[in-house]
């Protein structure tokens, strides 16, 4: 076991109908990696996955969307799936979780139809990403630039496309989260003084 994030607290945030492998194997390594890691959900007890073409496993809720802070976390991993995203994007408390992370320069993860919830909380303008294709004008439409490439790491901010993209997603993510709070980016507003 290698303890390159040993005393990270890392937050997963999931509702139902997240894509399991896309929780279950980075979880898997950011524990091997030495964190601990919270299933934060705003469902009570258990959260349920999904596999691929059906409803997969039950997962216990560490931490209730609704209790849990930012603050109390070093970092942020966002599972994919269809369902979920789309139900955390119209959820105001999980837009205000991720959006906190986003604000503190704070490194999240996102894979797969994540990145709607990123949309969201404002985190992808003007950042580099990668998502699963068929949010690529999502994103571009929010002011990102889309790279169809297995990962993309924008300044603490790491993306993947898929599940066949997770080895490369995990590698990205710890040393991300290793590395820690990244310094936010002005917006070239923000840098000339404007204030439209």
């Amino acid at each position: 076991m290698s303890n390159e994030l040993r005393n990270k607290r890392v937050a997963v945030l999931v509702d139902n109908g997240f894509e399991q492998t896309e929780l279950v194997e980075p979880k898997k390594a950011l524990e091997a990696a030495g964190a601990k890691v919270d299933i934060v959900s705003p469902q009570d007890a258990k959260v349920k996955g999904w596999q691929y073409l059906k409803w997969g496993d039950e997962f216990p809720v560490n931490r209730r969307l609704e209790e849990a802070t930012a603050d109390e976390y070093d970092a942020l991993l966002l599972p994919g799936g269809v369902m979920n995203p789309d139900k955390l994007r119209i959820n105001p408390t999980a837009v205000r979780f991720v959006k906190a992370f986003v604000d503190a320069g704070k490194p999240i993860a996102a894979i797969c139809h994540a990145p709607w919830t990123l949309i969201e909380a404002g985190a992808v303008k003007g950042r580099r990403v990668t998502s699963w294709p068929s949010l690529a004008t999502d994103l571009r439409n929010a002011g990102a630039q889309w790279l169809d490439q297995e990962v993309v790491v924008d300044n603490g901010l790491v993306t993947s496309r898929k599940p066949d993209d997770i080895p490369a997603f995990n590698r990205k993510m710890i040393e991300e989260f290793a590395e820690g709070v990244h310094a936010r980016r002005k917006s070239a507003t923000e840098m000339s003084g404007s204030t439209r």
